[in-house]
């Protein structure tokens, strides 16, 4: 993306035997007004995608062991626990990523959520890394998983408790820096155990729905807070939003949920529409499952 503040001023190709290497000479204008000349080397190997499948009822984890040379050379024994993964090759990162992640664990994904987009190593590598998450089933496994043989793949497949991998991470046998991240994604928004406050808005007429979801709440350890609550003078609302942990929107149409909702997402709350989006809450509820 162009900006005023860089100038390419020349470009040499150094290496394309595997992906692309080239050298950069640029001018970078600092944030005093004047202009700089720099030069890097930066490492072009396209972008990526990587996926971490979890299943929420038996709060385990699907990750992957392969050998990983640039790591050996660097004081590890190269083994890297890590999510599955593989770069975008002209595909779309939920094609692709649908495609390794059958490839490497031998289970089918099927609906996927992007979390969000990261650089690696923006220092020398170009790479975009986009995350997912994925849930899956004992019934989803339909192979042996451990990649392909022909592209010098032998990857293991490990099924490991929730807990167990954060362990692991805190010991340090896990240090892949994509899988450490999305472990602890997992934990934060999904899996965490601890008491939540959860903000329930919708219409009027959903009271009985609204009461079924609060007492759910309450069973796994929530705090249920109804939005009809919520005074609504200018500045308290924000104040006492800014409490919630997280809205549960209750289908209806609904303006005062609707404001709410909005409000919630300015402040950065998740905003849920089913009760199992909620970590620890009870598992098949009915309410439709979607993102606002």
């Amino acid at each position: 993306m162009p900006t005023a503040s860089v100038r390419i001023t020349a470009e040499q190709l150094l290496s394309d035997n595997w992906y692309l290497l080239k050298k950069y000479s640029f001018d970078l204008r600092r944030r005093d007004g004047s202009w700089q000349a720099q030069t890097r080397e930066v490492y072009d190997r396209g972008n990526g995608a990587t996926i971490l499948l979890y299943n929420r009822e038996r709060r385990t984890v699907l990750l992957i062991r392969q050998f990983r040379l640039p790591t050996y050379v660097n004081d590890h024994d190269g083994y890297l626990i890590e999510t599955a993964a593989g770069l975008l090759d002209n595909a779309s990162p939920e094609e692709r990523i649908r495609l390794e992640a059958e490839e490497e664990t031998g289970y089918r994904v099927g609906a996927v959520e992007k979390v969000y987009e990261a650089f690696m190593s923006p220092g020398s590598v170009t790479e975009r890394l986009h995350f997912f998450l994925g849930e899956y089933s004992p019934d989803d496994r339909i192979g042996d998983g451990g990649g392909l043989a022909e592209e010098g793949e032998d990857i293991e497949v490990l099924e490991l408790g929730y807990q167990q991998a954060l362990d692991m991470v805190r010991s340090g046998e896990i240090v892949d820096g994509k899988t450490i991240m999305l472990l602890q994604y997992l934990e934060l928004r999904l899996l965490s155990p601890r008491r939540l406050t959860v903000l329930l808005v919708g219409p009027d007429a959903a009271g009985a729905t609204l009461e079924q979801c609060a007492a759910a709440l309450v069973e796994v350890g929530h705090v249920p807070l109804p939005g009809r609550w919520l005074a609504q003078e200018a500045g308290v609302l924000d104040e006492q939003l800014q409490r919630c942990d997280a809205v549960l929107r209750i289908p209806g149409p609904c303006a005062r949920a609707d404001r709410l909702v909005a409000l919630g997402q300015a402040l950065g709350l998740p905003i849920c529409a089913a009760l199992e989006d909620i970590p620890g809450a009870l598992a098949g509820a009915t309410m439709e499952r979607k993102r606002r």
